[in-house]
């Protein structure tokens, strides 16, 4: 049976469904509302920051770093502006073709390609990475005209770091380079990642290293407006970074290159000392290098050259090379024994050119065959007598040597401002039988007494105890930097002199070493040749370190040995001697004669240095015979 809907029953109907939409419009209005009231009210603070994160982004300013200059003003590392060619790996898709492309508007080699490659490697393609530096006006141009066709490619200006000196003290100033993962985790370590927000470059070796926290200055920010699409449009505030510090150094340029000259082919070491202070005046390493190439990421063909090289240019010989410091120790030795009292300024003994112990057949050689004749203490420094010292390391002992020399610095760290410094080897009972779990025998004393056996030393430690016998026993800490320069103020630090402590000398006994070392230097000692016609007092001493054993009954014979198997070459020098300016020690690797090698050196420094004598031409030094 059809039931009939009549007009009255379907207009209530129709009001009821009317009411329950109009219920479910206002209901969502009103949830609308509530949210707007959160979004817009209770979350206003929250969400308007959000929105200001989108519209503006906080980049990092890198501050400008810190110039290295030498005590003359010369500037040793600066600063310069330049443009790079920089890819974001993230953005491009086909990194291989996109390189081939830009080479064609733009030079890029294989030098350029390798250094990108591992530049890569180490960011693990994060950020930035530049494929070619040092852009000139016109390869920028050409890149701009086309810049549309290269996302994730774009050119950047920036600081670059700069070595005008190139390989002239370049193991004191040492390099800058790109920060590593290694060095990002020391950073993290030492809550100092905050500070290089923005910097891509650290020191990584040298002053550079070392004063890093002064040279490096605090970075700035900039708040700048961006698009939808991330591209800047213009700056709003920024607060600008503090530059790093400069850093005035005790090195002296102009001697730093005299002294390097005067090695001339030969490699090996110098290190000169202001006695009064403690303040390195030349510090050099033969060879060198130049650490240019390492700033932007030394390519592969270079790295493989130096870091091959059978001359080692990238090892720091003054401070990390080691060798027998030879007879260039003896004056120390007196020292001891007279301070000791197992020696005196009239003990002669006649010298038969060997010295012998009781009960023991083997013979430890004097340099001159046959002997020196009567030989007093004054004697046996004019003339190295071998003999003589051997006599005076039996009868004090390994200990007492190792008390007085130890005092000298010999066996530890001079604390100079580098890395990298070595404590070379200062043996003793206690040492031997640590290391080796052997007995310290008699014998073994012998050849420490002239700086021979298990007695090495660095160039450095022996400048400093130069420095100390001239400065009659004050010891000063060496150091290369004299001030920091505020970077704001202009203000300079010093950097503090005060000595370290003073070794007690009596004084005659300092008197008659220092003047024995001065006639070293004069007719009849063995460095009279390098001595001769000088206008000032100067007081030195040579030796002779072997490299290669010379077995009982054989004489050594520099024509039958290779080059590198020579003896090497070493001096020490203070003058003038009556009131000390400057000390040094030499080394010469494989130079053979100290008095023939590395005493010309010598004079060649002091001349410049006190005289203002610049040589208009550096002799040719010859390996010398075995001799002092």
């Amino acid at each position: 049976m059809t039931q009939w809907v009549t007009p009255e029953q379907n207009r209530t109907r129709f009001q009821v469904r009317l009411g329950f939409a109009g219920l479910v419009v206002i209901a969502g209005f009103c949830t609308l509302a509530v949210r707007f009231v959160f979004l817009q009210v209770i979350e206003h603070e929250y969400y308007m920051t959000r929105a200001e994160d989108n519209r503006i982004a906080v980049v990092p300013v890198a501050p400008t770093r810190g110039l290295i200059l030498d005590r003359n003003g010369v500037v040793l590392a600066r600063n310069y502006s330049a443009y790079t060619l920089e890819i974001n790996a993230a953005t491009v898709r086909d990194l291989p073709a996109t390189i081939d492309q830009l080479s064609r508007i733009i030079t890029i080699d294989a030098r350029d390609r390798n250094r990108f490659r591992r530049l890569l490697d180490e960011t693990r393609g994060a950020g930035t990475v530049p494929i070619r530096t040092r852009l000139s006006d016109e390869e920028v141009a050409r890149f701009a005209a086309q810049r549309f066709r290269f996302p994730g490619v774009e050119i950047k200006a920036r600081l670059f770091r700069e070595y005008p000196q190139r390989t002239l003290a370049a193991h004191v100033v040492g390099y800058i380079g790109r920060i590593s993962e290694r060095d990002l985790q020391r950073l993290d370590e030492e809550d100092l990642a905050a500070g290089y927000r923005g910097t891509d470059y650290i020191g990584k070796t040298g002053l550079e290293s070392t004063y890093e926290r002064e040279l490096h200055g605090t970075p700035g920010s900039a708040e700048v407006e961006i698009d939808a699409g991330g591209h800047p449009l213009r700056t709003l505030r920024s607060n600008s970074p503090v530059p790093g510090n400069n850093i005035e150094l005790t090195l002296d340029t102009r001697l730093q290159d005299v002294a390097e000259r005067a090695f001339g082919s030969f490699r090996g070491a110098l290190v000169a000392i202001e006695p009064s202070s403690g303040g390195v005046l030349a510090f050099v390493s033969r060879p060198a290098f130049d650490p240019n190439l390492f700033v932007e990421g030394i390519d592969p063909q270079n790295w493989e050259s130096l870091n091959n090289n059978v001359d080692r240019p990238l090892t720091n010989r003054a401070l990390a090379g080691v060798y027998p410091p030879g007879s260039t120790v003896k004056p120390f030795i007196a020292l001891a024994a007279l301070q000791s009292g197992r020696r005196t300024l009239e003990y002669t003994i006649a010298d038969p050119g060997y010295f012998t112990l009781p009960g023991v057949t083997h013979r430890w050689r004097d340099w001159k065959e046959g002997g020196h004749g009567m030989v007093n203490l004054h004697h046996s420094i004019t003339q190295s007598c071998d003999t003589y010292y051997y006599g005076i390391g039996n009868d004090m002992g390994i200990d007492a040597l190792h008390g007085m020399l130890s005092q000298f610095g010999f066996g530890d760290k001079s604390g100079l401002d580098l890395d990298g410094e070595r404590t070379g080897l200062l043996p003793s009972q206690a040492w031997k039988m640590q290391k080796l779990k052997q007995k310290w025998f008699a014998g073994d004393t012998i050849p420490v007494a002239i700086g021979q056996g298990y007695f090495t030393a660095t160039p450095m430690q022996l400048a400093v105890a130069t420095a100390t016998l001239a400065n009659n026993g004050v010891v000063y800490q060496p150091h290369l930097v004299r001030y920091v320069q505020d970077s704001r103020s202009g203000e300079r630090r010093a950097v503090a002199t005060d000595p370290l402590r003073r070794i007690t000398l009596d004084p005659r006994w300092l008197d008659a070493v220092k003047q024995a070392m001065v006639d070293v230097t004069r007719p009849g000692g063995t460095a009279a040749v390098a001595g001769r016609d000088a206008a000032y007092s100067f007081a030195g001493k040579s030796g002779t370190a072997q490299v290669i054993a010379i077995r009982q009954g054989e004489r050594y014979d520099a024509r039958r040995i290779g080059e590198r198997y020579r003896d090497h070459a070493l001096f020490v020098a203070f003058a003038p001697a009556e009131n000390p300016r400057i000390a040094m020690g030499i080394l010469v690797e494989n130079g053979g004669s100290g008095s023939g090698t590395a005493a010309p050196i010598a004079r060649l420094v002091l001349d410049y240095y006190l005289l203002g004598k610049v040589p208009a031409s550096m002799p040719e030094l010859q390996p010398a015979a075995a001799e002092e």
